[in-house]
């Protein structure tokens, strides 16, 4: 899961070079150890998508993750990550259906999330999925900020 995480995260955001800035944060933040203590706490559950050779995406749930925006339930999709070469052939919508049982599941009215506000393609995808847009917030890297899209999916 690291590594689909590290490669999905750089060719999302990285697009003219690596610099030590953000080589440092996708380092810290996709790592085995990482991934391990996130299975370990009770409120995070992560959903795997598979192929023949191995996994090639996944999807991470978090409970008691308050919304940057108000009218949103404490259950967030932290990330759903599909390898480039396996996006658009339905992975990522399996991988959301699957998350969105879950989240069902939970007894919560809704779910939300943050994306990018320049993933077009991501906004677009969630949007065709139900999501509404529901506000603005900022994903803050050290000292760098980058506009987020808030997006709820109710599941009541």
């Amino acid at each position: 899961m690291a590594a689909v995480g590290l490669e999905v995260w750089l060719n999302t955001y990285i697009r003219n070079g690596v610099n030590a800035f953000f080589a440092d944060y996708a380092l810290k933040q996709f790592t085995a150890a990482r991934f391990e203590e996130i299975l370990s706490l009770t409120n995070q559950t992560i959903l795997v998508s598979q192929n023949a050779a191995g996994i090639d995406g996944f999807i991470h749930l978090s409970l008691g993750s308050p919304a940057p925006v108000p009218a949103c339930s404490d259950l967030e999709i932290s990330t759903l990550y599909v390898q480039p070469r396996h996006q658009g052939g339905g992975a990522g919508g399996r991988l959301l259906e699957a998350g969105l049982q879950f989240c069902a599941s939970t007894g919560r009215p809704d779910v939300w999330l943050a994306v990018n506000a320049e993933n077009e393609r991501a906004t677009e995808f969630y949007l065709r999925k139900g999501f509404s847009k529901t506000g603005e917030t900022r994903f803050q890297i050290g000292d760098q900020s980058y506009p987020n899209h808030v997006l709820r999916y109710d599941l009541v």
